[in-house]
């Protein structure tokens, strides 16, 4: 992308002054995001985030930039009743200039927090309760936000039995000839089925409420405060949808808690860290306060396990297919990938009781 495109982009925003540079941000793996330096009229600098919508990936976009303004208005009435600097702790979209806040169909400008970081890893003491506990104070500012009214901007994300019916479809098929080489993960993914359906029927049922998801809930989806390292802003709204609080919970603990990488091929490093996994349920729990029902902190430790094996789903199934989805760098990347997280998985279920201990104890 070349300055001059990006600085003519930039002029259909409602922006006082003119971009004066630009940086390409390489964090996220879906949409072109780029850091905007903007002078404006009176002298002051300042700084815009520019991000190109991957349109393949999110084919509605009208229906993803309402939820996003939905969601953070919302927020942001929470924020200011309280006192705090909205202008910081809640992404603002900024209008263009003939209306709306989509350029061409796919371009659009945030405010940049300033003085914080996304951070990659957990390395810092505290930062990851400090993550949880923004992710868990996200919940709870959205618990009284009507969910039914947002678009799924992807269907069936986290329909844990539609990905278990996908995965079979894949192995039924075989369209790449590579079932024989995985029974074994195949017949032991089989005999977990039963649980795919905990989380769906109990939405389903009413007995787990509807509510805002964020689905997406890495560390580096949180602006870390530069000085206390405390969550400032959730970033990376383009996935808020309609589900549970377990699928948050549940992603933040497969990422978070997993000793090894998500495709570690060496399977003795992966299993789960108790000490992880306590720590980000403190701060989770302590962040969502009485934003969560009784159901859905008994069901804490099994969304872990469950989206974990959702993720075995979803790579194992993408191998079965011949690769179509995710972006691999060797030709078994999706298996190791698969096995990774199934050993994961099985020592989630291997723990589920010193979950549901440590979970009791707050």
């Amino acid at each position: 992308m070349t300055e001059e495109r990006i600085h003519e982009i930039c002029t259909h925003f409602d922006i006082d002054g003119e971009a004066t540079g630009f940086n390409t941000l390489k964090d996220g793996h879906i949409n072109n995001t780029y850091a905007v330096s903007w002078k404006h009229s009176d002298g002051t600098n300042d700084e815009f985030v520019l991000q190109q919508i991957n349109t393949v990936v999110f084919k509605d976009v009208k229906a993803l930039t309402n939820n996003i303004l939905g969601v953070c208005e919302h927020i942001k009435k929470k924020i200011e009743a309280v006192g705090g600097d909205a202008k910081r702790e809640v992404l603002t979209l900024i209008p263009c200039r003939d209306g709306g806040h989509i350029y061409d169909g796919c371009w659009r400008m945030y405010n940049f927090v300033k003085d914080a970081t996304a951070h990659q890893s957990a390395d810092a003491p505290g930062l990851l309760y400090n993550a949880a506990k923004t992710f868990g104070i996200f919940q709870r500012r959205l618990a009284d936000y009507p969910a039914e009214t947002l678009s799924e901007t992807i269907p069936n994300f986290h329909n844990t039995v539609s990905r278990y019916n996908d995965f079979m479809q894949a192995v039924r098929e075989d369209k790449a000839g590579r079932v024989k080489d995985c029974q074994g993960e195949i017949e032991r993914i089989k005999a977990y089925e039963k649980y795919a359906h905990i989380i769906v029927d109990g939405i389903a049922d009413g007995s787990i409420p509807l509510r805002v998801t964020h689905n997406d809930t890495k560390l580096n989806n949180i602006m870390m405060d530069n000085k206390t390292n405390e969550g400032v802003c959730v970033i990376d709204l383009d996935t808020v949808m309609p589900g549970s609080l377990l699928y948050d919970f549940g992603d933040s603990i497969r990422f978070a808690a997993n000793n090894g990488a998500e495709d570690d091929p060496d399977l003795s490093n992966v299993y789960l860290r108790l000490d992880l996994f306590e720590e980000y349920t403190k701060g989770f729990l302590c962040g969502v306060g009485d934003g969560i029902t009784a159901k859905e902190k008994e069901l804490l430790p099994m969304s872990a396990f469950i989206l974990t094996y959702e993720l075995v789903l979803r790579f194992l199934g993408d191998y079965l297919n011949g690769d179509v989805y995710f972006k691999t760098e060797y030709p078994t990347h999706n298996l190791i990938r698969a096995r990774a997280q199934l050993k994961l998985a099985d020592d989630m279920m291997a723990h589920m009781d010193d979950m549901k201990k440590i979970v009791s104890n707050f």
